[in-house]
């Protein structure tokens, strides 16, 4: 801790003053500009105590914890300041430095690019070239380019115009084949089966579905806790049908510059007409398809906007042979309009799986591992509350520890059942029960249209 007098000065203000918010927070807001960050995440945090719903001071803590790289405490605190509409743009900022410590590249792309387009003083030249995809053409060759255009090309991937920029990065999805099927996607039954009639039975028995004017094509939103298996889900649905799969992060779409995200869209749209039949696929679709209404900028309306043309198609056979498929945890942020039929108009939900789905996901994790007679039905009724993403974890530390004993035997010793009910007590559920609170706001208190009654049953649960 440094002498300077004025600091001093003030920590011996606050110590005879400990129930002075206001000087609390000076206090820790000249300690971190000042870099002494263990002293000032002390302050933050005694001064959270006065006030712990504070933004300004949970805003002040979680740039403590990004600037000691610990970006998961900085998200815990940011997560409900940037649930709020309108939140100040610099904690979008913030979020990006934190998502992209944790690798999640295309979240902190979209809140870097979506807080800058509500105040451009806060754009940061070194953050958005680690954000934005490297331009994938190749470079002219150096004769064949005057000094002039070589410098101008040198500041292309952060101040060319919007038009050069929507050029060279363009959209990044890409189309694979997915190796999954149905039989790859444990329980969920009745969600397999709406997939099957409202997309996949379409093309895979096209003159029935003709002779009731029924098109190949539309689109279904799922919507579930985190970790449920949406994206599992909707890659087996592309594979049952032996169809191309594009895979669509924000970073594919959001780009800072105006216009150019409405490119991108479109663009991705084309691949998928251009592969048909094709499933493409949208996670966390509420980031590109938020209610207008809750919009302040004109230019992320008509992101919205695009996005719904794009579902119309231009034609009535544009998206023939397109699957839209879109995943999201809230839906209840998305726009009313992609409801519409014709649209994402059939809300699939994707529940946390049950006893029976459990004991099944753990039989397709564990069946190319070496076991053991295994009693998946113990695990799975010891792993209440549990969503396949957590049963992964279950699994992937039996694993480790059964590797520690291999090793030291030097052969494979199988995994057993007290593997996995041990693993299992060290493995919380990651937020079924948050989830379900969030859920059951909106199906008690916001369901006047009666768009959430499936939910019905799930939110009465004791989670």
């Amino acid at each position: 801790m440094s002498n300077d007098a004025g600091l001093q000065a003030l920590r011996e203000a606050a110590r005879l003053s400990p129930d002075n918010l206001p000087l609390r927070r000076h206090l820790a807001g000249q300690l971190l500009a000042m870099g002494y960050l263990a002293d000032a995440e002390a302050e933050f945090r005694a001064a959270l105590v006065l006030s712990p719903k504070n933004p300004d001071i949970l805003a002040g803590l979680a740039e403590v914890f990004v600037r000691q790289s610990a970006f998961g405490a900085a998200l815990a605190a940011l997560e409900p300041l940037l649930e709020t509409p309108g939140y100040p743009p610099r904690l979008g900022v913030l979020a990006a430095r934190a998502l992209m410590g944790e690798g999640d590249m295309g979240r902190a792309a979209y809140r870097y690019f979506e807080a800058i387009s509500r105040d451009a003083s806060l754009a940061d030249a070194d953050l958005a070239a680690r954000l934005t995809p490297a331009p994938q053409r190749p470079a002219p060759a150096p004769q064949q380019a005057a000094p002039q255009q070589a410098a101008h090309q040198q500041a292309a991937p952060l101040y060319a115009a919007p038009q050069q920029a929507a050029a060279d990065q363009g959209g990044t999805a890409e189309v694979e084949r997915a190796g999954l099927t149905f039989a790859d996607v444990a329980g969920m039954e009745t969600v397999k089966e709406a997939l099957r009639i409202k997309l996949l039975l379409p093309i895979q028995q096209p003159d029935l579905f003709a002779a009731f004017g029924k098109r190949a094509g539309g689109g279904v939103l799922l919507y579930g806790p985190p970790g449920a298996g949406k994206t599992h889900l909707a890659r087996a649905a592309a594979g049952e049908l032996g169809a191309a799969f594009v895979n669509v992060g924000l970073a594919d779409i959001l780009d800072m510059y105006v216009g150019s995200s409405e490119r991108n869209l479109h663009a991705t749209f084309d691949l998928a007409r251009r592969n048909r039949p094709c499933v493409l696929f949208f996670d966390e679709v509420d980031a590109l398809a938020a209610r207008r209404s809750d919009m302040r900028q004109a230019h992320t309306r008509q992101l919205v906007n695009q996005f719904l043309a794009e579902l119309d198609g231009v034609d009535q056979s544009a998206n023939e042979g397109v699957l839209v498929l879109a995943a999201t945890n809230a839906p209840w942020y998305v726009d009313a309009a992609f409801r519409r039929p014709g649209r994402l108009d059939q809300p699939v939900f994707v529940p946390p799986p049950d006893t029976s789905a459990r004991a099944a996901i753990l039989r397709i994790l564990c069946r190319d591992k070496p076991l053991t007679e295994m009693d998946f039905d113990a695990v799975a009724r010891a792993t209440e509350h549990l969503v396949g993403a957590d049963l992964k974890g279950v699994v992937d530390r039996a694993v480790e520890a059964k590797l520690q004993q291999s090793i030291s035997a030097g052969r494979p010793i199988p995994l057993t059942t007290p593997d996995l009910l041990a693993a299992a007590k060290t493995v919380k559920p990651t937020a079924v029960r948050e989830w379900m609170a969030t859920a059951r706001n909106y199906v008690m208190h916001a369901n006047d249209s009666g768009a959430w009654d499936e939910l019905m049953p799930w939110v009465k649960g004791k989670w």
